[in-house]
């Protein structure tokens, strides 16, 4: 569903509610400035950090690399490959026969309940459902619970999760973090765009350094009807994916961001290789095409499992917020994931209007700043998360790199609206195509988002909650997804019907944002 969505009967499409609801925070925006209430300087000063985040995303150099010459040879590899019907067999065995368990291989940084992360929660989530529909799945993945150091927390060797059999592998060493800061400086924000063995070493450097992973993969892969990779960024994918793209088809969910890393040189010839891609959004589609990949995969979103509506009230007393109004921030709090910028437009916020207005930061933070209006909850269960939702005015999504955002898709199940990033065009896309929010680029249209009641609970966000619900959960063919636009290659016929959470409609939350 897109901009072009034809209006029902009950109203106007997603798209047309989300213009709509956009316009009235431009109007507001300029007319607050017709009132003088932005002093010479002040956008400049506090939008500085916004124009820093996007002027970086050029890639070191300015390398920015529309097409990849490397790109181009494996495509046509692997199309020569095709035509000689190589893919059809594999060392060890044939194409699968339609209808019948299939051998899924996972491959990801981390895996685990105790692991936070957006790539690693989702591939969890595929692996978990295709499992419980009867397929063999097993994952490969390192011993580590943080990606701060990679460091090996889990037990060597395999074990079973929810039905899935993990094989887990350590590291050569945890990272050295002040090593990997001071070359990240070098090679990604320098503005020079360094030797690609100095990009190499400093992706190696990011971890996890898994010195087992290309034997065992070389060892095994060929075993499997499918290899399925994560995240384009971290040496699973990096370092596997050449690995497996030789002995059984591939599929890549690359979660790829418009960053610095992404345009690196040393990454040219990774995109080619996949035998198909599974892309979260449009927009992380069309960011990997102009990189020079190849157009083979689906745009599919990510499910979500139902919830019970949140306790909002248990929240606030847990958390001293008695009747107070709050914004809140899920996630980490970290410079990429856009939490300093919220926290100064926060802050300047409250200086200039006051109010009881407050702000929760639900996740890690390892740098807290002191303010009265300021809440920080750390690391909490589901539960506390979706009660923080519940209670919420509205979810605050200022991040400057996604490939999807799932917890746009928990503030709707919640019955939120959602106030989003504007410098990033996933955000922008998955709020336009559901009509359930608006998006900020910089402190005056942040500022007019934030000052109650415009951004307020309605009717209309309850109404909205049970069809969020209905519409972002896991469905039998959404399970199938991660994997079915690979098992074509090997003769599968398990595709089905697509349910594209980023093209949910919810239309209905709108009303409920930015009303006179």
């Amino acid at each position: 569903m897109d901009d072009r969505t034809p209006a029902s009967p009950h109203g106007p499409g997603p798209g047309a509610a989300a213009r709509a609801a956009q316009d009235r925070l431009g109007a507001m925006v300029a007319e607050r400035r017709a009132l003088g209430r932005y002093e010479p300087g002040l956008e400049e000063r506090l939008d500085a950090h916004g124009r820093t985040m996007v002027a970086v995303r050029s890639g070191p150099g300015g390398h920015r690399p529309e097409f990849s010459p490397a790109g181009r040879r494996a495509r046509w590899r692997r199309r020569l490959a095709r035509a000689a019907n190589r893919l059809d067999v594999r060392r060890g065995g044939v194409a699968p026969v339609p209808g019948t368990p299939l051998r899924i291989l996972f491959v990801v940084q981390r895996y685990g309940k105790e692991v936070a992360g957006g790539a690693e929660l989702s591939c969890r989530q595929f692996a978990t459902r295709l499992a419980a529909r009867g397929h063999a799945v097993e994952v490969v993945t390192s011993r580590a619970q943080s990606a701060q150091d990679w460091a090996d927390v889990y037990p060597a060797g395999t074990s079973d999760l929810d039905g899935v059999r993990v094989h887990r592998l350590g590291v050569t060493r945890p990272r050295d973090n002040e090593a990997f800061d001071a070359m990240t400086v070098e090679v990604l924000w320098s503005g020079q765009l360094v030797p690609r063995t100095r990009q190499e070493q400093w992706r190696r450097l990011q971890g996890p350094d898994l010195p087992e992973l290309a034997p065992w993969l070389a060892d095994r892969a060929s075993g499997y009807d499918v290899v399925v990779h994560f995240s384009y960024l971290y040496a699973p994918t990096w370092a596997g994916l050449p690995v497996t793209a030789a002995l059984v088809p591939t599929v890549l969910h690359a979660t790829a961001h418009d960053e610095p890393a992404f345009w690196l040189p040393v990454f040219d010839g990774l995109f080619g290789l996949p035998t198909r891609y599974v892309w979260f959004t449009e927009e992380e589609r069309d960011l990997l095409l102009r990189r020079g990949a190849p157009r083979r995969g689906d745009v599919i979103g990510i499910g979500m499992d139902r919830v019970a509506p949140g306790d909002g009230a248990r929240f606030r007393a847990r958390f001293g917020l008695g009747d107070r109004p709050y914004l809140v921030f899920v996630g980490r709090v970290e410079a990429g994931k856009g939490s300093e910028e919220l926290l100064t437009f926060f802050e300047a916020y409250k200086q200039r209007n006051g109010g009881p207005l407050a702000l929760v930061l639900v996740g890690p933070a390892p740098d807290r700043r002191s303010h009265p209006d300021i809440v920080y909850t750390g690391f909490v269960d589901d539960e506390t998360r979706s009660n923080a939702l519940a209670g919420a005015l509205a979810l605050v999504q200022p991040s400057f790199f996604e490939s999807f955002s799932m917890v746009l898709t928990e503030a709707w199940a919640q019955g939120r609206p959602v106030v989003a990033q504007g410098r990033t065009d996933v955000l922008v896309g998955q709020v336009r195509r559901s009509g359930g929010g608006v998006w900020y680029t910089g402190f005056a249209e942040f500022e007019a988002a934030a000052i109650p009641p415009r951004c307020r609970k309605s009717t209309a966000s309850t109404r909205c909650c049970r069809r969020a619900r209905s519409i972002t959960a896991w469905s039998p063919a959404k399970t199938l997804l991660s994997a079915s636009s690979a098992f074509s290659v090997c003769g599968d016929t398990l595709a089905a019907g697509r349910v594209s959470v980023s093209s949910c409609s919810h239309r209905s939350l709108t009303s409920a944002i930015f009303t006179s």
